[in-house]
Parts: C-alpha cells; structure tokens; sequence
C-alpha cells in the first residue's frame, strides 16, 4: 500500500471515531476495534518516543481524520440525535452488528480456554454497571461558564483523564461517561459559545484536551502492555467491551434522548438502517478480510 493511501485509509478511520465521538453509547475503541486498527494505534501510541516517526505516521492522520470528522459532523450529527435519535443510534448499532463475525473470528486465532470466558463477561458486566451508572447515579450539570472557579479546572481535567478511556478501552463510551458526570452537555455548550465568548471558551477547550491527550497515551501504555504480556484474555476482554456496548446503547438510549419521538416513521426507519448498517458493515470486513488473504 502507498503512503498516500495508508494516510487516507488512517485518515479515514479516525474521521469515524471522531463520528463515534459525539453519540453517547458509542465507543471511539469499539470503532477502531471494528476497523481494525485498533492495535497499529496503541502500538504506536505506546511506542511513540522510541518509534517516533513511524507511530506518528499513524497518529497524525488517524488524529487529523477524528479532529476533522468530529468539526464536519457535529452540527449534522446534533441536529440527527435532536430529531431523529433512534434511527441514528440503529445506524450505528448495525454497524456495530456486522463487523462482529470478523471481530470473533481473529481472536479465534489466539486461542480460547475456560478462564478466557470470565475475561469476557467481567468487562461485558462494567459496560452494563456503567450503563446503569447513567441511569441511577447522572451527576448534576457542570458549570463551565465565565465565572467557573479556578477548581474547577482540575476537575474538568481529571474528567478528560477518565474520558480518554473511551478512546482506547473498547465499549466504554466517552459521551456516556461525560453524560453520567454532569459534562456532556456544558462541553458541546461551549463548542457552541466559541462565536460569542471565545477567549474563556479556548480556555475550558484546552484544559479538556490536555487531560485527554494525557489519558490518551497514558492508558496506551497500559493496553499495550496487557496486549503484548496476556494478547490471549485481552482479546476476548474486548470482546466483551465491544458485545456489552451493543445492549448498552438501548439501556442507556431512553435517559440520553427522553424526547426520542417513537412515531412509525421513526421506528421503520431505525429497523431499515439497523439491517443496512450491519449488511455494509459485514461485507466491508470480509471484503478487507480477503484482501489481506490475498496479499
């Protein structure tokens, strides 16, 4: 493959976690997972002061793409989760769905015994405890405003830290985890008031991406080395993240979207998109699937 199209098929994936970004219940790590670049990308963020240009060839586009899809789709997306929730969550769902076989079938290739059968379901049931965590125990709304106190930077730092957990552990959702701390709604408040209070909104912008960038590559590391000492549990341990997500985007969808309108429309429209997204997205993955066979 030339530079040229590894850069874009990078650019690509990351464009599609940074979609994953924005919808609460879906994980930007189950994205990459799916997309199978999962691994590149914590490798290289793992290895990226002692392999710096070649884990940066993977970084920049992959962060470009995100950072990019992320600015494209935030208003389109917005308006979609306002009106039009359930079939844009079903979408996503189905492409979840579909690329599910593959996943299954490459941590075959690992091998499976007993005990990899609790390495599954402990991380399926923390996607579950986390779900229900939004449900009984959603923090009140933060203030990010003009008057926030100098606190309450650090806090919004240690909630990046905690978010960038979402980028690199499949199937926890950082929209989740900042709805369920009270930050989701004051964060993308300020995105907004970047035309109308700039300085002071740069500012919160900042700190949150510092202490995500911080996470990011810290807990890299961590899933790096879980990945080179015990590649076997971590695989189905992903597994488990990536099948638990599915049902919590249903458990979680009713608090996320209280005024999702469930007219026929809505509901026919979600089944269609649901069985689209999990058609592409299988044939998309066997489609990869066999071309890597054949090289």
């Amino acid at each position: 493959m030339s530079k040229v199209k590894k850069f874009f098929k990078n650019f690509i994936s990351g464009a599609a976690i940074g979609v994953a970004m924005i919808i609460p219940g879906v994980s930007g790590g189950t994205i990459a997972v799916l997309l199978d670049v999962y691994d590149a990308l914590i490798e290289a963020l793992g290895s990226v002061f002692r392999k710096f240009k070649e884990s940066m060839s993977l970084i920049i586009p992959v962060l470009l793409g995100a950072v990019a899809a992320f600015a494209a789709a935030y208003f389109p997306l917005k308006y979609a989760l306002e009106y039009a929730p359930f079939p844009t969550v079903m979408l996503f769902a189905g492409l979840m769905l579909g690329s599910l076989p593959k996943l299954f079938s490459d941590s075959k290739k690992f091998g499976f015994q007993k005990i990899n059968v609790a390495s599954a379901i402990i991380p399926f049931i923390v996607i579950i405890a986390i779900c229900f965590g939004k449900l009984f125990a959603e923090l009140p709304a933060a203030d990010l405003g003009a008057h926030m106190p100098i606190w309450g930077y650090f806090v919004l730092f240690a909630v990046a830290l905690l978010g960038s957990c979402a980028l690199v552990v499949p199937g926890v959702s950082g929209s989740m985890l900042l709805m369920i701390f009270g930050y989701y709604e004051p964060l993308f408040g300020t995105i907004s008031a970047l035309t109308t209070d700039f300085g002071h909104s740069i500012l919160v912008l900042a700190v949150f991406a510092v202490g995500l960038i911080v996470g990011f590559f810290t807990i890299a590391r961590v899933m790096k080395f879980f990945l080179t000492k015990y590649p076997r549990g971590t695989r189905w341990a992903i597994i488990g993240f990536v099948v638990g997500s599915l049902p919590a985007l249903f458990i979680t969808f009713p608090a996320n979207f209280p005024q999702a309108p469930f007219d026929g429309l809505q509901v026919g429209l979600g089944i269609v998109l649901i069985a689209l997204g999990a058609g592409l997205s299988y044939i998309f993955t066997m489609l990869a699937d066999d071309k890597k066979v054949q090289k």
